[in-house]
């Protein structure tokens, strides 16, 4: 059975963002030559979600869609940015040592809420394909997520594509 995979880049910023990637995973589907199977696109970062989503086509200020805003909005009274140490019991000492032999500041690790947020909305979707075409909905959109607020970073979106 043919398996392809892709990868792609995207840059995050120093705020939660959302990545509309529907047409890189689209072009990626076009480029595996696969007609029938099940598309995965993952994230390998463990402060990053996918999602599947409807474009809101309304945005902020800042370019977020309305609805990912209201997404940002829940997840802030569910798990609260991190904005200090001893917020959260991690990051833990050993920890903050650890990322500093990665040459990391200690005020990246202050990240917990994103960890948290990812483990929330999950790292991955599955999309089954037919004939051809994803299966999202009328309306589906897929998006990378990247709930660090640390700092900005580039970020590796997957996609793998099992079929025939």
């Amino acid at each position: 059975m043919p398996v392809y995979h892709e990868t792609f880049k995207i840059q995050s910023d120093r705020r939660p963002t959302f990545h509309d990637v529907t047409e890189q995973v689209q072009e990626a589907l076009r480029k595996s030559g696969i007609k029938n199977g099940i598309l995965v696109v993952f994230s390998q970062h463990t402060t990053c979600s996918v999602l599947i989503q409807e474009a809101s086509d309304d945005t902020n200020y800042w370019g977020t869609e309305l609805l990912m805003q209201d997404l940002e909005n829940v997840l802030e009274k569910i798990i609260p940015t991190c904005r200090t140490e001893g917020q959260y019991l991690h990051p833990g000492p050993k920890h903050i040592t650890a990322a500093a032999g990665r040459d990391e500041l200690p005020s990246w690790s202050l990240n917990t809420d994103a960890h948290l947020r990812s483990i929330l909305m999950g790292r991955s979707q599955s999309i089954p394909v037919v004939d051809g075409q994803m299966t999202c909905g009328e309306f589906g959109r897929i998006y990378f997520a990247d709930f660090d607020q640390v700092r900005a970073r580039e970020r590796i979106v997957r996609v793998q594509i099992v079929g025939e």
